[in-house]
């Protein structure tokens, strides 16, 4: 078998399998983290962490098979373990990256949330005062 379809192989499994884990992780640990965004809605925020996850797994994957050719001939066990090295190496960056925006994204949602909350006074109320000078 040809050393380049190994690499592939190779590195079709590792990606995949990278991306499956860091999906299910983010899922599993960032719907608490969602579920203070929206106020406890846990119905939305199962639906919202179910989204993220699936839009996660089609640009993560999507980005892994665009980025499968190699336009280098592979013919030692050496040249083998660069192209991975390489491969791997800008997937589990563009994963990073994926999961930083994620983060950053729901921050943005829960300050502002929590900036709402702190706006709305605790009490409707109860009568008006007249300006001073009136």
């Amino acid at each position: 078998m040809d050393l380049t379809v190994v690499a592939y192989i190779i590195y079709l499994l590792i990606s995949i399998g990278l991306t499956v884990w860091v999906a299910r992780t983010l899922s599993r640990n960032g719907r608490v983290f969602i579920g203070d965004v929206l106020q406890g809605n846990e119905k939305l925020a199962d639906a919202v962490n179910q989204l993220l996850v699936v839009g996660f797994y089609l640009v993560n994957i999507g980005f892994v098979t665009l980025y499968l050719r190699s336009g280098e001939d592979i013919v030692q066990a050496r040249d083998l373990f660069e192209a991975l090295s390489v491969k791997l190496g800008v997937v589990l960056l563009v994963l990073g990256v994926m999961h930083l925006g994620n983060v950053w994204v729901l921050n943005k949602m829960r300050r502002r949330g929590i900036m709402e909350r702190n706006q709305t006074p605790p009490v409707a109320p109860q009568g008006w005062t007249a300006p001073a000078g009136a």
